[in-house]
């Protein structure tokens, strides 16, 4: 048995200890809100976030970070992406000899463009092995002990391996990967193209429409991923296609969600203030087009969605700026 230390009691961060609990790890969940975490530790279930999904015995739930992180070699952070950096800073002292990080948002530092592995390794320094771990998962189903797939990704191959044995199951399969950058700017992107794919949904534009925007949309992650410096296999894995794939067409997809609601007409403040989670999509797609521009690679979908996000134009007029961009061969760079 080991001490695992979740930071984190939104659904994914919750459904990873019910996982860990479940397959005999001793698990300290993380909740920022102490209410929150003392109804979780009362009722055993987390209805605010993944309802109906019973916590093991295994589980226990603070709202005291020091606590969970006591003894634990391997912590989760499983916090929005904007709120990472604040959390591992008050994590640091906290934290014990020998830890390893397993960082699970998908998201970008707004204010510093930064992937979230690399806020970590500021915040906790450069000796702390940190693993990306990403792919096509919906929180409720990895609970419920559903088939499920990822990626963990490291500069450190036995992080890599130590995380692997350790959450490994009969219904939860981890491949490897050093690409620690294709796989952070994958997971992220797709959430842009998330919303893109809501909004066809929304608009009622048909399948034909659909395939070509998650099409599209996978040439626009692999283009920012090589120019960043990641590998050109990458966004054809389980963190790219495969997580593309399920975000645009699962209709547990919070990002997709956002995109269908302002496809129908609603708008951006008040689809937010309908929602309990987070859209990370929502905040990356400025910091993409940021990146893009430092690159040098033309984002088109992410650059609409941008603009619709603002306010600066509706949907159906990002539609037709896309549709009637200049035509090219499809393998073209740019």
């Amino acid at each position: 048995m080991t001490r695992v230390a979740v930071l984190g009691a939104g659904s994914w961060g919750t459904a990873l200890a019910v996982h860990l609990g479940r397959i005999g790890h001793d698990v300290g969940l993380w909740a920022r809100d102490r209410a929150l975490a003392a109804d979780i530790e009362t009722r055993r279930v987390n209805e605010l976030y993944l309802p109906g999904v019973l916590l093991p015995d295994s589980v226990r739930v603070t709202g005291a970070m020091d606590a969970v992180l006591a003894g634990a070699p391997l912590v989760i952070s499983a916090v929005p992406s904007q709120g990472c950096r604040t959390v591992m800073r008050t994590a640091r002292p906290l934290l014990g000899r020998g830890v390893t990080i397993v960082s699970t948002t998908k998201g970008l530092e707004s204010a510093t463009r930064l992937r979230m592995s690399e806020v970590i390794g500021q915040e906790l320094g450069d000796e702390t092995p940190i693993v990306v771990l990403s792919g096509p998962t919906f929180a409720t189903e990895v609970a419920r002990q559903l088939p499920a797939a990822v990626l963990v990704a490291s500069h450190n191959p036995h992080a890599i391996e130590h995380v692997q044995q350790e959450f490994r199951s009969q219904a939860f399969r981890l491949y490897g990967s050093e690409d620690v950058i294709g796989v952070e700017i994958a997971g992220a992107l797709k959430n842009v193209i998330a919303i893109a794919a809501g909004v066809v949904e929304g608009l009622g534009l048909g399948h034909n429409a659909m395939a070509a925007l998650v099409t599209r949309g996978l040439a626009e992650i692999a283009r920012l991923v090589t120019a960043a410096g990641g590998r050109r296999e990458t966004p054809s894995g389980l963190s790219g296609l495969g997580d593309l794939v399920l975000t645009c067409t699962g209709s547990l997809s919070r990002n997709r969600h956002v995109g269908i609601e302002l496809g129908r007409g609603r708008s951006l403040a008040d689809v937010l203030a309908s929602m309990k989670m987070v859209a990370e999509g929502v905040n990356t797609t400025n910091v993409a087009l940021a990146l893009g521009e430092r690159y040098g690679v033309e984002l088109p979908i992410t650059a609409q969605m941008a603009e619709v996000l603002s306010g600066r134009c509706d949907v159906q007029a990002a539609l037709g700026a896309l549709m009637l961009r200049p035509q090219r061969h499809e393998v073209d760079v740019t």
